[in-house]
């Protein structure tokens, strides 16, 4: 047999894929482009309805608290002047305002005290009740929560009444104790501690639900470390629950302080629409300023320093918790 003298056939290299096309990197934490307007376009129904529902009251709130506006002005008669700072002089330099501005913070004061510390007792004894047991209080809550405030105070404007009133009837089985036909709101500190007692019954609910939400973030480990240590039940709760929940004590807090504040229908509806020099707080005299006296520009000068003291409230709210951040 003859040798095979063919040459081989030249195989041709195997073809390389394109190299692909170079993207270009954008830095680290840089949204991509047209990204940065999205929140913004989800948000803007939203901000709208917020300008239109908050921000038209209140350039009109300013505006009125430099001009001189009353009943001439509201019908037509006479057109609004501008006053400059005459208002604000007025109210800062009347006697009256300071006092209840002085009785606004003691009863606020005194609101938000009780309704933080009432709702953190509930909120924990609430961790060590059967399961039952914390439904049914559960449920309390949310029923007393969701009733209206008219409703509220009314029920409270019959348990105080003077004459059919039921608290003063189950006081006087007391012995020693007469309470029938004591009247509560006959002074301006008794009163004001019922309508108190009305607020704190009113917030109490949404405390210790926050509270209580807050309290499952605990962790059982640190508790038991801190017993092993020797820590008492007190111990336990100032070094290791009270610093875990200081982010929404800290909220709680404001938002009850804006909140009490800003109460206006428990004062107005207990006293039958008509509150005594006594019971005036800052949004029932801004209120019996621009619609008992008719002096639309001073009421809403007072509304104006108002909303300012709360500025002040919501001022220390965020460095408190940028203060917490920067722990964290």
């Amino acid at each position: 047999m003859s040798a095979d003298t063919t040459t081989p056939a030249k195989v041709p290299p195997p073809r390389q894929a394109p190299p692909p096309p170079a993207v270009a990197k954008r830095p680290p934490g840089k949204p991509a482009s047209g990204a940065a307007g999205t929140p913004w376009l989800l948000l803007a129904p939203c901000l709208l309805i917020l300008a239109l529902v908050l921000g038209y009251p209140l350039v009109r709130l300013v505006t009125l608290s430099f001009q001189k506006f009353g009943q001439s002005q509201l019908w037509g008669f006479q057109p609004a002047e501008s006053v400059g700072f005459d208002n604000f002089g007025k109210v800062l330099g009347d006697g009256e305002f300071w006092a209840v501005v002085v009785r606004t913070i003691v009863f606020a004061a005194g609101c938000v005290i009780f309704t933080m510390v009432i709702g953190m007792l509930i909120a924990l004894l609430l961790q060590r009740v059967s399961g039952w047991v914390k439904t049914l209080v559960n449920i309390a809550l949310v029923a007393s929560w969701g009733m209206p405030i008219i409703v509220a105070t009314t029920v409270f404007k019959w348990l105080f009444d003077a004459d059919y009133g039921i608290l003063n009837a189950l006081l006087s089985k007391l012995p020693g104790v007469e309470m029938i036909g004591h009247n509560w709101f006959a002074s301006g500190p008794q009163g004001l501690a019922v309508i108190m007692l009305l607020v704190v019954w009113g917030a109490v609910p949404f405390v210790v639900i926050t509270l209580s939400a807050g309290l499952t973030q605990v962790p059982k480990e640190l508790e038991e470390a801190a017993r092993l240590d020797g820590a008492g039940a007190w111990g336990v709760f100032r070094y290791v629950t009270l610093p875990i929940l200081k982010p929404i004590i800290v909220m709680l807090t404001t938002l009850s302080v804006i909140w009490d504040m800003g109460v206006f229908p428990q004062v107005f509806v207990m006293r039958n629409g008509h509150p005594e020099a006594e019971f005036q707080i800052l949004t029932t005299y801004s209120y019996d300023r621009a619609f008992v006296v008719n002096d639309y520009a001073q009421g809403s000068a007072i509304a104006l320093l108002t909303v300012v003291l709360l500025l002040g409230v919501v001022a220390v709210y965020m460095r408190q918790m940028l203060k917490i951040g920067e722990v964290e």
